[in-house]
């Protein structure tokens, strides 16, 4: 049983009658049902911004995995000494699950060392993500290829590293099209950048979303391997 840390902002679902209408017991609360699928398969624990050490103290951090992380207004507000943790945390081997708009989170953007930016259009328009690596875990169980009947649009140019697996590729019904599911290695830790989950749509409602994010946990995980040493040998 893994040890997952859901991060949330809160803000929106607190501050907007939209997004609380969709959300109301917060994103973080639809994330883990649907981690959990009917079964306690994790041990679940939350984590948002205006907790003391936005709920991301040292303790939490050296328990936790894996790291979801939902972020959209509040990037800038993220103290800079969490940010070292997460940083420091993923190195160690802590799994990063970076959902939608955390593409500009402090975190995922220290670890890609780039801008991180990309093109946005909020039109409520159909996505179709396409499987383009259809061996990969992240995607086992999945047909290939997802539709999302209403989604924000993002699309390329995305200035991140290229990943070290892509497995899914968007389309949208305006012709872009976005790196939607990028893997990467930072040290001993495991992320996945996933696209989708604007907060005004119930994106984390759709069973084969909560399919990628089970399967992304489970991929993010630690696993065991030989002992890292680093300095000078005698």
């Amino acid at each position: 049983m893994a040890t997952v840390t859901i991060w949330n902002e809160f803000r929106h679902e607190r501050e907007d009658d939209d997004v609380a209408a969709v959300y109301p017991d917060g994103i973080h609360e639809t994330i883990a049902d649907g981690l959990t699928d009917g079964e306690r398969v994790h041990d679940i624990q939350y984590a948002t911004l205006e907790e003391p050490d936005h709920g991301l103290t040292e303790d939490v951090l050296e328990r936790t995995d894996v790291l979801l992380w939902w972020g959209h207004e509040a990037h800038d507000e993220v103290a800079d000494e969490i940010v070292d943790r997460v940083h420091r945390r993923v190195l160690e081997g802590m799994g990063l699950i970076a959902l939608h708009s955390a593409h500009y989170s402090k975190p995922f953007k220290r670890l890609m060392g780039t801008t991180c930016s990309l093109q946005y259009r909020e039109a409520g328009e159909t996505e179709r993500l396409w499987v383009v690596d259809p061996g990969h875990p992240i995607v086992d169980g999945l047909d290939e290829s997802l539709e999302l009947p209403r989604t924000e649009m993002y699309g390329e140019p995305f200035d991140v590293p290229e990943p070290d697996r892509l497995v899914f590729l968007s389309w949208f019904e305006g012709g872009e099209v976005f790196r939607s599911g990028c893997c990467y290695r930072r040290g001993s830790g495991r992320i996945f950048y996933f696209r989708p989950g604007h907060e005004t749509y119930p994106i984390y409602e759709n069973e084969e979303i909560r399919r990628v994010l089970r399967n992304a946990v489970a991929w993010a995980s630690p696993t065991d391997g030989s002992p890292r040493t680093f300095g000078e040998r005698e």
